[in-house]
């Protein structure tokens, strides 16, 4: 139809040319002085009100890679135009809503081009120059007879994509063929039929294509669309068309019954291969004789007219076609860039898609090379290590790590190659810490108001740095953080049922409230407690929760008593004591007042000396022995049992006194 209408221009517009003595142009309704033009809409002196533009831009914020739908194109769209608001690493790609893939389907991008889909011609750009900031782009001027779908292969952040296409309204007239005459109809006194002779002519070539690829495996297809290339038609504007086909100079024609039209061979076929096109020779010859003479001897009405014929349908040769390189991988130092290596083959004037073995005559392109832009930066250690950040234990240290250009500038970090760079921070352990438990006072409220309940304490270890103490670490011997409580027996056993809440154990900070859970069965006026298990078949609630009333800010934490420095006679124990904020850091704003005390006595009892009924004196003269200073034998010490035991007892006082 529509190559139909293309002839039917042509002849208008020679008719146009010869029909205008006085150099009156022909509207495009083929009226001589007519000043009607073709709208946007491509009606015939339309008011552009017979068709819709439709456009938007497509701006979804897209989490996931692979292929995202943007926009579907509907039938009988024109004017289309798909484009990127500016270069990314995404790609635009077009399928039928049959599946059939058009442009850059199955993770196979193509190289730009022309690709045929849907009824139309898409032009496919890709700019490629590194300066540019242009996106990719579908261009086609339609109409399309099915639905297509766009989509975007995402793989960064949508740049967004514009697109805009025409659609016919519901009054609009078809665009194809001027509304007042339709294809076969009479022009200016001659039925036109070359239209229709065209449209045959193209439809029997396209089922002689089918019968010639038909013994080729499914497979030669990919999901790639055929490229299309410029189709001609040697009837319209071809320079094949033999001279003699052209209408010759009015003359007086000499008609004969004795000459008539004779075939007398073909032109020369259009291609080589791949399916061209020939037009028969007709020429005016004796009916008799056969011998040629002047055309005005025949009926130039009765001539026919020449029909394109196939020839060389036989397919090209497959040929290697190379895509442009992409950017290179990497900003600077050695990287890799690729391009797109397709085994095609021409037939019927269109590029399609083969298996690769049918290129295996030729030696195949590389589709991968490396590349440099420049050479990258590198990384420079400024500084040597710091002193570690702590005095013991594990803590960490630092030096400055700065990644330099080739020309010695500090540059951004991303310059350079992040996985080489050295590391600017490290652990650094300075040998163990003394460590003791430090806790806080037992809460005040028993987490039950009745039965049983807890009351908690918080305990944390801590490096500890009161040097007289010997302690050199926790150790696994952790102080409870709960103990036991009872507020008496719980009354008032109510299904499962729960009691209330009790208070918060602790008055700040996180804490737990407990309550009664009970299994009960409820009576006449009276509950009857049964055993848990009677209610295994329902969903107990918790009997225990935390509760968090205010941050308790800082508070004094301190460390178990140490030994007592004397068993009697009064001595002395200490513990450290320090103030600690919500997060058990050090911290100043404990209440000097409140503080625990650090040190206090022990042990003021009298020391008396054991009385063991096996010590006793042997002789009565022991007194001697100790004045000799002779208690120091195990002999006499044996002996004079008692004697030297006083005497010792009496020395330790005395030093303890001290």
């Amino acid at each position: 139809m529509f190559v139909s209408y293309l002839i039917l221009t042509l002849l208008h517009v020679q008719t146009a040319v010869l029909a205008r003595p006085g150099g009156e142009s022909i509207g495009c309704d083929d009226y001589l002085g007519s000043d009607k033009v073709v709208d946007k809409c491509g009606v015939c002196g339309g008011d552009n009100t017979g068709c819709q533009v439709v456009s938007g831009v497509f701006k979804h914020a897209l989490t996931s890679l692979g292929y995202h739908r943007v926009v579907e194109i509907p039938q009988g769209a024109t004017k289309i135009n798909i484009t990127e608001m500016y270069k990314s690493n995404n790609y635009l790609a077009l399928r039928s809503r049959s599946g059939r893939s058009i442009i850059n389907g199955n993770w196979a991008i193509d190289r730009p081009g022309k690709y045929e889909g849907g009824g139309t011609m898409f032009t496919y750009k890709r700019p490629n120059e590194i300066s540019s900031t242009a996106g990719e782009s579908f261009l086609a001027e339609g109409p399309t007879n099915e639905i297509l779908d766009v989509y975007m292969i995402h793989q960064q952040p949508n740049p967004g994509v514009h697109y805009e296409y025409v659609i016919m309204g519901t009054n609009a007239i078809s665009p194809q063929v001027p509304p007042h005459r339709r294809p076969g109809d009479p022009f200016n006194g001659q039925l036109v039929t070359e239209g229709r002779s065209q449209e045959e002519g193209e439809e029997k070539g396209r089922n002689e294509e089918k019968e010639d690829l038909r013994g080729e495996p499914p497979e030669m297809f990919t999901s790639e669309s055929a490229q299309t290339f410029p189709v001609r038609h040697p009837d319209r504007f071809s320079p094949r068309r033999p001279d003699n086909l052209v209408p010759p100079a009015p003359q007086l024609p000499r008609r004969s019954r004795d000459h008539n039209w004779k075939q007398l061979g073909t032109t020369e076929c259009s291609t080589t291969c791949g399916k061209g096109s020939q037009y028969p020779i007709f020429r005016c010859v004796h009916r008799s004789t056969h011998e040629e003479a002047p055309e005005s001897y025949c009926d130039s009405s009765m001539k026919p007219t020449p029909e394109e014929e196939p020839c060389n349908i036989f397919p090209c040769p497959a040929f290697w076609d190379i895509g442009e390189w992409s950017e290179c991988s990497k900003t600077c130092g050695l990287g890799m860039q690729h391009r797109q290596v397709l085994c095609r083959q021409v037939y019927a004037n269109r590029s399609l898609t083969v298996q690769p073995y049918r290129c295996q005559h030729l030696e195949k392109p590389e589709t991968t090379s490396t590349c440099q832009l420049k050479i990258c930066s590198e990384w420079q250690i400024r500084t040597d290590w710091t002193s570690c950040s702590v005095p013991c234990g594990v803590g960490q240290r630092t030096r400055d790590v700065k990644c330099v250009s080739n020309i010695g500038d500090v540059v951004d970090d991303e310059e350079c190659n992040m996985k080489l760079r050295p590391n600017d921070i490290e652990n650094c352990d300075m040998g163990p810490c003394a460590k003791s438990w430090f806790l806080t006072e037992w809460s005040e409220r028993c987490s039950a108001e009745c039965g049983a309940g807890v009351r908690t304490r918080s305990v944390v270890c801590m490096t500890n740095h009161v040097s007289s103490l010997p302690l050199e670490g926790c150790g696994n011997n952790r102080p409870a953080e709960a103990t036991p409580c009872d507020n008496g027996p719980c009354t008032g056993k109510v299904e499962w049922f729960a009691g209330s809440w009790s208070q918060c154990s602790i008055e700040c900070g996180s804490g737990t409230q407990q309550r009664e859970v009970i299994c009960v069965r409820k009576n006449a006026d009276t509950f009857e407690v049964l055993d848990p298990s009677e209610c295994s078949f329902l969903e107990k609630p918790p009997s225990q929760q935390s509760c968090h009333l205010k941050p308790c800010g800082a508070k004094w934490f301190s460390t178990e008593w140490s030994m007592c420095s004397k068993s009697c006679q009064g001595g002395f124990r200490v513990r450290e004591v320090r103030c600690l904020s919500d997060d058990m850091t050090l911290s100043n704003l404990c209440d000097p007042q409140l503080k625990p005390e650090e040190r206090e006595s022990c042990n003021p009892q009298d020391c008396v000396p054991e009385v063991d009924e096996n010590c006793k004196d042997k002789y009565y003269n022991c007194n001697v022995v100790v004045q000799a200073r002779l208690c120091v034998y195990n002999y006499y010490k044996t002996a004079c049992c008692a004697s030297c035991t006083r005497v010792a007892n009496r020395q330790t006082g005395f030093l303890g006194s001290r």
